[in-house]
């Protein structure tokens, strides 16, 4: 139906999961998947009985274990397939009922950078950039249908080997996280855009200038969210003051304040809420000029987001699938609080003939930029 949902689940071994075969989809009860900016989790809910197939054969036979057991979830909406999970089963709960039809197994999984983070690598990367760092160590994912996709450090200089070796000794997950905190990026797996396949992104938290379908409350019939609220906080910003020494002696401490924004992210709002905190950054002083600069980018980048949003809604009424990482905005809500907002996170409630989010936003100032929010 064009208009209507439909729900696709895929599911079987980590490289080649199939079409959930009838007895398993028509147990579906349902289906959430949370989305925030650093991963993605899901959880299925199955109705099973003393004679279903999934008590008898799928769950005896192995075939839905922790770790081994891939979940791709593609919904359908007015005719334009979406994948809005694509990960591995991490766990799974069974919960028996005496009442008939009552009991549950339930599916728990997150996105497919938790198979970054099962072995400790011992690893030397001698004179490799991050860039290559993160090409080399994503390229043993590509046969789970992961694309890397690197953005370079705009200080990315390597470290000669006569110098120094930097070695990898933690997960690959927990190594590509301590990459992205030193230089202010970000990393995470995105689903899709088609099934079995994901893009690992490395690179600037940039928020594409193209907005999905705006959240309007207080509108009369135009109203298409079921509950919207903000909240603006003065102590989450601050001033990070990092201290280097002078070119010449290279023992006077001079110490130069970075501003709480970042440059990349242009303001949403028309009135940035100033910082209210101070804080030193330790151990600046003697790192080495490339090193540090990274570093300095990194806390510059950390720009800390003064209003936040949550709410719910309708995806029949809201007319679209409103997706984490992206910008949104919201009209009716007042002069202080319209505008552009960033999405942070979207939950995906789905259950038979029902399809709502539960969704968070944010923001760096109060006071839209623009007088009309669009579209």
């Amino acid at each position: 139906m064009l208009n209507g949902i439909h729900l696709t689940l895929l599911i079987g071994p980590l490289a080649v999961p199939l079409p959930a075969p009838p007895p398993l989809t028509e147990a579906l009860q349902s289906v959430q998947v949370n989305s925030q900016r650093q991963r993605t989790g899901f959880q299925l809910t199955f109705n099973v009985g003393k004679t279903s197939l999934i008590q008898n054969v799928l769950q005896p036979a192995g075939l839905l274990d922790p770790m081994v057991t891939r979940v791709v979830i593609i919904v359908t909406f007015r005719g334009i397939p979406q994948v809005i999970a694509d990960g591995v089963v991490t766990r799974h709960e069974v919960s028996p009922s005496n009442e008939a039809g009552q009991s549950t197994l339930t599916l728990t999984g997150e996105d497919l950078s938790v198979l970054m983070d099962v072995i400790e690598m011992r690893l030397p990367y001698p004179a490799l950039p991050d860039a290559g760092k993160l090409v080399a160590i994503l390229a043993k994912y590509a046969a789970f249908g992961i694309v890397p996709l690197v953005i370079p450090p705009p200080v990315d200089v390597p470290k000669s080997p006569t110098s120094a070796i930097e070695s990898q000794t933690s997960t690959d997950l927990a190594y590509i996280r301590s990459l992205a905190a030193r230089c202010g990026y970000t990393f995470y797996v995105e689903p899709g855009p088609l099934p079995l396949q994901n893009i690992a992104y490395f690179g600037p938290d940039i928020r594409l200038p193209v907005p999905q379908p705006a959240l309007s409350v207080n509108s009369d019939w135009a109203t298409n969210v079921e509950s919207l609220s903000f909240s603006l906080d003065g102590l989450s910003k601050k001033v990070t003051i990092i201290t280097i020494l002078d070119p010449v002696t290279r023992k006077i401490p001079i110490p130069i304040p970075l501003p709480n924004i970042d440059i990349l992210k242009p303001p949403l709002g028309a009135r940035l809420t100033p910082p209210a905190k101070i804080r030193f950054s330790d151990d600046m002083a003697n790192l080495p000029p490339d090193e540090a600069a990274k570093r300095a980018f990194g806390l510059l980048r950390q720009g800390a987001d003064a209003v936040s949003g949550s709410g719910s809604l309708n995806v029949i009424r809201y007319g679209h699938i409103l997706r984490a990482r992206q910008l949104v905005g919201v009209r009716g809500a007042g002069l202080t609080y319209d505008g552009m907002y960033y999405v942070e996170s979207v939950t995906h409630n789905i259950k038979r003939g029902e399809y709502k989010q539960s969704f968070s936003l944010s923001r760096d100032g109060v006071v839209s930029q623009t007088p009309v929010v669009m579209p």
